[in-house]
């Protein structure tokens, strides 16, 4: 994102603050990021619609508190779904549910240096089932939703080099597991 579309959304953002109604280009233009992303969460299409609406209720109710701090309003919003998940699952004791989409996974598998076939493809699957919370969330955010390490720390609330760790970890496990030379920002 740019520096001028920062711009850009904080506007909408102060303008929104006394008319709530400009909120709605935002709105527009996340809904169905944040609604997949809590669906990959969730696996469940009316849940999902709950949350989705709880998370932009809330991001509505306190869009006056709103900072920016370094990150794109993006990062808050994504805060706000995750922590309306979070809450959900807290609730209900239930144990977060990851759906991963296969496209994506097909992309992460082509960042590897080595050839795979749809076996290796269906065990990638199954293990990233399998991952801690903790790091699925960060591949979750990093390679699905394509957010920084910066956006990551905001919206996990960790630090940057917190959300590094975390993702590092989770794709040396995919190394070890699978044997994939995978490429991650050009490094090996």
């Amino acid at each position: 994102m740019t520096e001028a579309e920062i711009q850009e959304e904080y506007a909408i953002l102060e303008r929104s603050k006394k008319d709530p109604r400009a909120f709605g280009v935002l709105y527009e233009k996340y809904f169905d990021r944040i609604f997949n992303f809590i669906y990959r969460q969730t696996d469940d299409e009316d849940l999902t619609a709950d949350l989705c609406s709880q998370a932009f209720l809330a991001v509505l109710k306190h869009v006056g508190r709103y900072q920016f701090r370094g990150v794109p309003f993006s990062a808050w919003l994504y805060k706000i779904a995750s922590n309306e998940v979070n809450k959900y699952y807290r609730k209900r004791k239930n144990t977060k549910v990851f759906s991963l989409e296969e496209v994506k996974v097909r992309e992460l598998m082509d960042a590897a240096q080595e050839p795979w076939d749809e076996e290796l493809l269906q065990r990638l699957l199954g293990y990233l089932n399998d991952l801690p919370t903790d790091m699925l969330e960060v591949l979750q955010l990093r390679f699905f939703e394509d957010k920084d390490f910066a956006e990551i720390a905001f919206i996990l609330d960790i630090s940057e080099s917190g959300a590094k760790m975390r993702t590092y970890r989770a794709l040396d496990r995919l190394r070890k597991n699978f044997n994939l030379q995978i490429k991650y920002d050009g490094k090996e």
